[in-house]
C-alpha cells in the first residue's frame, strides 16, 4: 500500500521513500478439492475407461494429507484435544467433525505410519549409543478400579543422528526395555533407576550415568543442609562452565572432546567423588543430603564411562526435552483412551520429537509423509525419515 501525501504533487521532484512494515493475520481456511475423472464408453461397449484415483493416506477418508497433518500436530504438539479442535472448526468454518471420525482418521494415520515407525526404532538401536528416560501416563482401563491405568512411555533418543523413539508399556518394570534393547549393542546413557542396572549387566550394553540427576539431588536439599549442599553445587557449575568451553574448542571432533574432558571434566566430578567420601560420615545416612551423598557414589562408575567416548552427552537434558511436551499434553488432554492409544500416541511423540530435535517442521514433514507413505517404495522408507536428507548430507 503506498500512500500519497495530501496536496497537489504534480511537478515534485521525489528524493526518497519511508517504509513502515507491519503484519497482518489473516486465518487459516479449509478449501474443498474436487478431483473429477470423465468417464469414458471403450470402442464396441467393451468397458468403461476411468482414470485411477491417486493414493490416498486413508481410503474413502475426505481429510486429505495436509487437514490430517494439522488435526495430528494440533493435539500432539500444540497440545490442543480434539474436541476443542472440533469447536474451533466449528466456530471458524461452520464444519463440526464427529469426535469418533477425529479418533478414527488417528488411528488410520498410525497404521500407515507404523512401518515407518519400525524402521525409526532399527535406526536407534543400530546407533551404538542412546539416551533412555521413562514418563508416566494414564490410560482409560474398564477392567480397573478406578478407571484409569498408569502406564509409561519409555523413550530413547541417539543424540548423535537425533532420531527420538517413544514407546508405550503397562509398567515401569524391566521387561518393556530389556525386550526392545535385547538387539542393542552400545552405549546407554540413564539416571539411577535401578531398573537400568539391571539391563546394564547385559555384556553388549555399557552404562553411562547423568551428572545433572546427581546435582538435582543436591539442589532439592539445599533447605536440608545449605552448607554442604552449595559445596557440590559450586563445583557442578564449574564442571558445566569447562564442558561449554571444551564443546567450543572440540568443535564437534569427539576424540579431542573426550581428551578436553578427562584433563578438565573428570578431576572436578573426582573432587566431588572424594569430597563426599570424607563427608559422609558426618551426616546421617537417611537424611536428605546423605541421600544425596550416596546416590552420587553409587552413580560414579557410570559417570566414569562418559569418558570412553567423545560422542556421549555430559547429561540426558538433550532427551528430556523432547519428553516436555507429552507433559504439557498430559495437563491439556489428561489420559489417552485405550492401550492401543497410548502406543499410537507414543509413535506420534516420536516422529514429533525427531523433527523437534532436527529444527524441522512438523507439520510440513508429516503432510508430506502422509502425501508419498501410499504409494511409496516399501524398501525405501527410510527416506521418509525426518531428516534423512539433511542427515545424507551430513
Amino acid at each position: 500500500m503506498t500512500i500519497e501525501p495530501e496536496g497537489d504533487v504534480t511537478g515534485l521532484t521525489k528524493i526518497g521513500e519511508e517504509v513502515t512494515e507491519t503484519l497482518e493475520y489473516t486465518p487459516a481456511g479449509l478449501v474443498k478439492k474436487r478431483t473429477v475423472r470423465p468417464k469414458y464408453v471403450k470402442k464396441g461397449n467393451q468397458g468403461v475407461l476411468i482414470a485411477a484415483l491417486p493414493g490416498r493416506p486413508i481410503e474413502k477418508c475426505i481429510a486429505e494429507a495436509c487437514l490430517l497433518a494439522h488435526v495430528l500436530v494440533s493435539k500432539y504438539v500444540d497440545h490442543l484435544p480434539f474436541y476443542r479442535q472440533i469447536q474451533m472448526f466449528k466456530r471458524d468454518f461452520g464444519w463440526e467433525p464427529a469426535l469418533s471420525t477425529m479418533g478414527d482418521w488417528m488411528a488410520g494415520c498410525c497404521r500407515l505410519l507404523e512401518p515407518l515407525y519400525d524402521i525409526l526404532k532399527q535406526k536407534i538401536l543400530d546407533s551404538g549409543y542412546i539416551q533412555a528416560d521413562e514418563s508416566p501416563i494414564k490410560v482409560l482401563d474398564p477392567d480397573k478400579k478406578g478407571g484409569t491405568h498408569q502406564g509409561y512411555q519409555w523413550v530413547y533418543h541417539d543424540p548423535v543422528g537425533r532420531p527420538v523413539l517413544f514407546n508405550y508399556r503397562k509398567g515401569r518394570g524391566q521387561h518393556g526395555p530389556k525386550e526392545l534393547l535385547a538387539p542393542y549393542s552400545g552405549y546407554l546413557q540413564c539416571d539411577g533407576y535401578t531398573i537400568y542396572d539391571k539391563i546394564g549387566t547385559a555384556s553388549n550394553i555399557t552404562l553411562a550415568g547423568c551428572p545433572v540427576h546427581a546435582r538435582r539431588k543436591f539442589h532439592d536439599v539445599l533447605d536440608n543442609d545449605k552448607v554442604k549442599a552449595e559445596k557440590a553445587l559450586v563445583i557442578f557449575r564449574e564442571i558445566y562452565r569447562e564442558e561449554r568451553q571444551v564443546k567450543g574448542q572440540a568443535d564437534g571432533d569427539v576424540e579431542k572432546t573426550r581428551t578436553l574432558r578427562i584433563e578438565r571434566i573428570r578431576p572436578l566430578l573426582q573432587q566431588i567423588r572424594d569430597w563426599i567420601k570424607e563427608e559422609q560420615y558426618n551426616v546421617l545416612p537417611k537424611s536428605a543430603i546423605g541421600k544425596a551423598m550416596a546416590y552420587f557414589l553409587n552413580q560414579y562408575p557410570k559417570f566414569e564411562n562418559i569418558f570412553l567416548d567423545g560422542r556421549i552427552e555430559l547429561d540426558n537434558n538433550l532427551m528430556e526435552n523432547s519428553i516436555r511436551p507429552m507433559a504439557v499434553g498430559r495437563k491439556n488432554y489428561l489420559f489417552c483412551g485405550s492401550h492401543k492409544a497410548a502406543q499410537d500416541a507414543a509413535m506420534l511423540y516420536s516422529f514429533f520429537g525427531s523433527c523437534k530435535m532436527q529444527n524441522i517442521n512438523p507439520r510440513e514433514w508429516l503432510a508430506r509423509t502422509l502425501e508419498k507413505l501410499p504409494d511409496h517404495n516399501i524398501q525405501k522408507l527410510e527416506e521418509l525419515l525426518p531428516g534423512y536428507q539433511q542427515n545424507l548430507e551430513v
